[in-house]
């Protein structure tokens, strides 16, 4: 059986519809009413074997995606499962690594005072700081500050 030109649109067209929210394909169809029955089931077949394959590669795509399945063998359940724990683990590792960022910009704002009030100790119009007093100011600061978990990745500053 050969397909007629209307027969390749629709199936160009049911090609852009498998992404759709709602799953039910287009509203742009040629009218089957001249189809036989066989032909009509062929075509239906055909469409639903371009979705099914098309679900399939997304799964390959999304397992491959995910570090601790990729180049394995998983059900679909299992790529479901784990891409939802992937994306928990990302979600906080991301929230951690924002607080660290607050806690480095909090560091370098007391790191910056520190440097101020050196320079600022060298002139005749400004008032002495001892190393000692800004070393406790910045120890005071940076406890206030959580940083052990950064701590493990970095060193922080002590005098």
């Amino acid at each position: 059986m050969s397909m007629s030109d209307d027969d390749r649109d629709i199936d160009i067209e049911s090609d852009d519809d498998v992404d759709s929210d709602n799953g039910l394909g287009s509203s742009r169809h040629t009218n089957t009413a001249n189809f036989s029955q066989a032909e009509k089931r062929a075509h239906h077949n055909a469409l639903e074997r371009r979705r099914r394959d098309h679900i399939k590669e997304s799964f390959t795509n999304l397992r491959e995606a995910v570090p601790t399945l990729k180049g394995e063998k998983a059900s679909r359940a299992q790529i479901l499962k784990k891409t939802t724990e992937c994306i928990q683990t990302m979600r906080r590792k991301i929230s951690e690594n924002q607080k660290d960022i607050e806690d480095m910009k909090m560091q370098n704002s007391i790191l910056d005072e520190q440097i101020r009030r050196l320079e600022g100790g060298a002139s005749n119009d400004q008032e002495y700081v001892s190393g000692e007093e800004l070393s406790s100011d910045v120890e005071d600061a940076l406890e206030k500050a959580d940083f052990s978990r950064r701590n493990k990745k970095m060193k922080t500053f002590h005098s």
